[in-house]
């Protein structure tokens, strides 16, 4: 088995990439990861350069790991900051590092694709051992894998990284006829609270489009890239995408791209992005120019849930945080993430501190839980 680090996707082809699929997953395509940086959506802009690990034997690529040097924290939504600053408190430098993601993306999966017709765990663990030499012998601080799968996550810990654990609210769909099928499984004040929010939302005299990607005009990707834009300028953050991105993934894999938007007045006003595969939704983004009570719930959530429930979808991620997504009907669900860190102290006080935050997200988990609005 032949391993090299691939400096650009562009190294490879989509064929290549995407026949080691077993699942659908829209944030591990090769078209996802393309889209990024061909519209320099990662790159030495934002501090994500691809460091792709690819495996080969004879010329054949038979397994690829997502990786990213990383010169900011920026992005991840697995939250390291605090390990950067103890690192620049000591005089040490934490950046760069590496990280196995799907940029901006806080969405468990895989985050390895190798050929069924090997191994899956020796060729991971191969693929680890590499990695860590890498780290090693660059100036790298640390390894980490963002929001990986169950046995993604056991195969890590089997190669020394730390567990980290991790919460966000996802709905699940059991097996509901409607949307009012499923508010008959809350207790009456959530159902009613929800009902509610529905008719003041309505009251915005707004229509509500769903809209595949591959059959969105230009017109309403812009006004998508607008409502995106628009939040992170609210939220003094940085947009990171761009509309040639959403174009380009509306091309390559619009059957996996949905607009959720707002109109009023023939304008569009607010609007959600999402993503799906063959079981989930993945609620990923919202904007809005004008404010509306509830919208925002109608747009992100409900629709979501009913969509769900009409395509047979089993799950709906509406994206990370958010506790008052509880009352609405998603419960909390457990997240990992795997860290290695070179420095042989800082290891140590990082296992230390996982192992105390441990503790405390179990604690924070199970009052969660208590909080079902679901009847008992």
């Amino acid at each position: 088995m032949d391993i090299k680090v691939l400096s650009s996707i562009f190294e490879i082809s989509a064929n290549q990439w995407n026949s080691l699929m077993v699942e659908p997953h829209p944030f591990m395509r090769y078209e996802f990861h393309a889209a990024l940086e061909r519209h320099q959506c990662t790159g030495k802009k934002f501090g994500w350069l691809p460091q792709h690990i690819a495996a080969f034997d004879n010329d054949k690529l038979i397994a690829v790991i997502p990786v990213y040097e990383k010169y900011n924290s920026y992005g991840e939504f697995v939250f390291d900051m605090a390990w950067a600053d103890a690192y620049h408190r000591h005089g040490l430098e934490y950046y760069p590092k590496w990280v196995c993601a799907s940029p901006y993306t806080p969405v468990s999966g895989p985050r390895v694709l190798i050929d069924s017709n090997y191994n899956y765990q020796e060729v991971f663990s191969s693929l680890i051992k590499f990695n860590i030499e890498q780290i090693k012998d660059q100036s790298l601080s640390s390894m980490h894998y963002l929001f990986t799968s169950d046995e993604d996550t056991k195969i890590l810990e089997q190669q020394g990284f730390m567990r980290r654990l991790g919460c966000q609210f996802h709905w699940s769909n059991n097996n509901y006829k409607n949307f009012d099928d499923f508010l008959t499984t809350l207790t009456a004040k959530k159902r009613k609270n929800i009902k509610q929010e529905r008719r003041y939302a309505a009251q915005a005299n707004v229509d509500i489009e769903l809209i595949p990607g591959n059959i969105a005009t230009e017109t309403q990707l812009a006004a998508a890239e607008l409502f995106y834009k628009k939040t992170f300028d609210e939220k003094y953050g940085t947009a990171t995408l761009n509309l040639d991105f959403f174009k380009e993934i509306a091309n390559t894999m619009g059957e996996q791209l949905l607009l959720i938007m707002a109109k009023r007045d023939d304008i569009y006003i607010a609007g959600a992005i999402c993503y799906q595969d063959d079981e989930t939704l993945y609620g990923r983004h919202w904007g809005c120019i004008e404010e509306h009570d509830h919208l925002h719930f109608e747009v992100c959530y409900y629709q979501g849930i009913e969509y769900c429930i009409k395509k047979g979808l089993k799950n709906f991620e509406p994206g990370a945080q958010g506790e008052h997504k509880i009352s609405r009907g998603f419960l909390p669900r457990k997240t990992w993430s795997a860290h290695w860190i070179k420095h042989h102290d800082f290891s140590l006080a990082i296992q230390q501190f996982l192992q105390n935050e441990t503790k405390g997200m179990e604690y924070y988990f199970s009052d969660m839980q208590s909080r079902s609005p679901y009847k008992k």
